[in-house]
């Protein structure tokens, strides 16, 4: 699933992105409340985790706004604010989903998992077709032409994050960050091997190749391919 994370706590945001992306998942992340709003209005997300308490522009007011747009987007919230009234008010809200700090990572995941198998539009939000090829998030099958395309989950992870991009160039450092959650540059070629083998799979008993090289910036997939 792709995940808009809004969190203005650095080591709390680490900790729930570095989860969420060991588990196969997209994560975006925004550190203040207005960032968040901005994001979550201009893209799509299967998912959005949401703290309760943020700066700028405060979670319960982002909440409102997203639903008062017609934005059905699943809302998990977090906050300090743990007692039954604080809860309460979130769900009502909006939210469809309030888990209180501190927290287990484990129930953090399951209740991800939860909210990513009921979110309203499952057709729209989790499958995405560019051309003849087609991507299902939450089932993790990714076809080609009507034939199944068997991938690892690091390339998965890959392809979901170039396809939710297309149309815009995808540096390495994206993929580093997204796909192996490295801020640092490892100085070594792991992405274009893994870019490789993938193509080798998307590409095979095709006219068209599927992926771009953008010469000295990344990758790209066109809108349409």
């Amino acid at each position: 699933m792709h995940v808009l994370l809004i969190e203005d706590d650095a080591r709390v945001a680490a900790y729930v992105a570095k989860a969420l992306r060991e588990e196969g998942h997209l994560v975006d992340h925004r550190a203040d409340g207005r960032a968040g709003l901005l994001q979550a209005s201009s893209e799509r997300y299967d998912l959005i985790i949401l703290d309760r308490m943020l700066p700028q522009v405060d979670g319960m007011k982002i909440l409102q706004t997203l639903r008062a747009t017609g934005d059905r987007t699943p809302v998990l919230i977090l906050s300090a604010l743990g007692d039954t009234d604080e809860r309460v008010k979130g769900l009502r809200a909006g939210g469809d989903d309030y888990l209180p700090k501190p927290f287990a990572v484990s129930e953090l995941i399951a209740r991800v998992e939860v909210l990513g198998r009921r979110g309203p539009g499952p057709e729209e939000a989790a499958r995405i077709a560019i051309g003849d090829f087609t991507l299902d998030s939450i089932g993790r099958v990714a076809t080609r032409g009507g034939k199944r395309i068997e991938l690892t989950n690091r390339e998965f992870r890959i392809i979901e994050y170039l396809v939710r991009n297309a149309g815009r160039v995808v540096t390495r450092s994206m993929l580093l960050e997204q796909v192996w959650d490295y801020h640092f540059d490892p100085q070594t070629n792991i992405i274009d091997q893994h870019v490789s083998r993938l193509r080798q799979k998307l590409d095979k008993g095709f006219d068209t190749p599927l992926i771009e090289t953008v010469r000295g910036a990344g990758y790209s997939i066109r809108r349409g391919a």
